[in-house]
């Protein structure tokens, strides 16, 4: 039936068909429309912050990279930029800048880093040229200034004015002193009268029949120090007791005074080469200057710990000393004036000798090195490593160029100045060597004592074994050869004072030999 009416029913023409509209497309991200006004774009973002939501978590992480970021753009323009290395100028930028010239506790590379890096935050915000630009065109001094600042501050430590007249009197006095002895070793050489190894073996046959002439008790306390007076005729002894005493020779039965000034033990006492004055010091961290009629002339204060050792420079016008603050002191015999604060080893200085020449000073100490100083220029020209333990004693040898060194390795070593190198190692004690001393006329032999109660002779030519001394009873503390090599005198920790003389003194004096002295 229905298909029946819908036959009968009039249908229209048939008609083109109606194009569908697409479904609306979402707009590809990189299409803006050119117009549409605020509306859209208004829309268009309402719409992505509905689509697009960000966690806490994700914003936090973003932030953190973006700060991360930040912070290595500024390191590396930190880097690139040009910072002042001087500290003056580094606290003039800070202060243009506005910031504290200086923090507590801050170091000088730890306020150029403070600067660099407020610099690079400046100039990531567009500040720095303008702000450099704004501040240094009206502060910034002159080039002439510039360079005038510069030469305010140079490398080295400038010294007392007394103490550049020091080093134009050591060079005066030094290149005498070294004409003088090259000069002699130019004619001992061409002389065809001058027999050096007659010479030589009569010097250590001379040492071969040292022998012990006399004991005597120095001190209730034990002994640490001995010395000659340039004539001979007075030794001197210290000793724990701070008491140091003068005996007369050849016998030290005789007192002539005691020295008492010293608060605590007294370490070491040496005469001057010129007159007969003598130098002592202690662990009351001074050193004193006396007469033999027991004045006191000086007191040299300054050193921060006690001290070691002291030595007369050459000339008679200088003292060395050596001290437990890591430092040795050059000082004036007359004004007792501090000249020089020598510094340089890492640990306690013990040892200090002198030259003849009086040119160079050495040094040792218990960082077992041994250090030459040029006394007219202040430099240190040798370092001499090879001991393994603290190094407590150096001399150097009459030639000039050979420097004797002793120790707690038991050993003592010969450097040769020339070659800036050890020359050679003597196994010289089976204990820690106190003292070395050469011969003071030729160097022809060397002496060492040593905590194992014995003092040796070594020959100044090939270093072999010339005569062992044995007699005292505990620790040799020190030792000291005459001017004419006739009596070496050793002190102990035995309390006695022993002279050693040659046995064949007596028979050379019917035949002596003539040396050139």
């Amino acid at each position: 039936m229905e298909l029946n009416k819908e036959d009968n029913v009039s249908l229209p023409p048939p008609m083109a068909p109606i194009p569908m509209a697409p479904p609306p497309a979402t707009r590809p991200p990189t299409f803006r429309p050119q117009n549409g006004g605020e509306k859209s774009s208004e829309s268009d973002s309402e719409s992505e912050d509905e689509h697009y939501e960000i966690s806490e978590e994700s914003r936090q992480v973003r932030e953190r990279r973006e700060k991360a970021l930040k912070d290595m753009q500024i390191k590396r323009r930190a880097a690139a930029l040009a910072v002042p290395t001087n500290d003056k100028a580094v606290r003039d930028r800070l202060r243009r800048l506005g910031q504290p010239i200086t923090l507590f506790g801050e170091q000088e590379m730890e306020r150029r880093a403070r600067l660099a890096q407020h610099m690079a935050r400046l100039d990531i915000d567009g500040q720095l040229d303008k702000l450099l630009r704004a501040h240094e065109e009206d502060i910034a001094p002159p080039k002439e200034e510039v360079d005038d600042e510069i030469l305010e501050y140079p490398f080295f430590t400038e010294g007392p004015k007394e103490l550049r007249e020091a080093r134009i009197e050591i060079s005066k006095f030094s290149i005498k002193r070294a004409a003088v002895r090259i000069q002699r070793a130019k004619r001992r050489r061409d002389d065809p009268d001058e027999d050096m190894d007659a010479e030589t073996k009569w010097a250590l046959k001379h040492a071969k029949g040292m022998v012990l002439d006399c004991s005597n008790f120095g001190d209730d306390r034990p002994l640490t120090g001995c010395s000659f007076s340039r004539d001979g005729k007075i030794l001197a002894t210290c000793s724990l007791s701070g008491v140091t005493k003068l005996w007369e020779m050849p016998q030290v039965t005789n007192k002539i005074s005691v020295l008492k000034d010293h608060k605590e033990r007294a370490t070491d006492v040496v005469f001057s080469p010129v007159d007969d004055c003598l130098a002592t010091a202690s662990a009351d961290r001074t050193a004193k200057l006396w007469k033999t009629d027991g004045t006191l002339v000086q007191t040299f204060e300054g050193h921060l710990d006690r001290l070691a050792r002291v030595a007369f420079h050459p000339s008679g016008k200088y003292l060395g000393t050596t001290s437990f603050d890591k430092t040795w002191r050059l000082w004036d015999v007359n004004t007792g004036a501090e000249l020089l604060l020598q510094e340089g080893h890492s640990r306690s200085v013990y040892g200090i000798a002198f030259q003849q020449d009086g040119a160079l000073a050495a040094s040792s100490g218990l960082d077992s090195l041994a250090r030459v100083w040029d006394l007219r220029t202040g430099r240190s020209i040798l370092v001499f490593q090879g001991h393994i333990k603290p190094v407590l004693s150096v001399n150097f040898s009459p030639n000039g160029y050979h420097l004797a060194s002793g120790g707690e390795d038991n050993q003592c070593r010969i450097w040769d100045l020339r070659m800036r190198k050890s020359l050679y190692i003597i196994p010289a004690h089976a204990n820690l060597v106190s003292q070395v001393k050469y011969e003071p006329q030729e160097g022809y032999f060397l002496a060492t004592a040593s905590y194992d109660m014995k003092v040796n002779i070594w020959s100044g030519r090939d270093f072999s074994l010339v005569k062992s001394l044995a007699g005292h009873e505990s620790k040799v503390a020190s030792l000291d050869i005459a001017a004419d090599t006739s009596c070496i005198a050793t002190v102990s920790h035995d309390r006695t004072i022993k002279l050693w003389t040659s046995s064949s003194n007596e028979e050379d004096q019917s035949g002596d030999m003539d040396i050139d002295l």
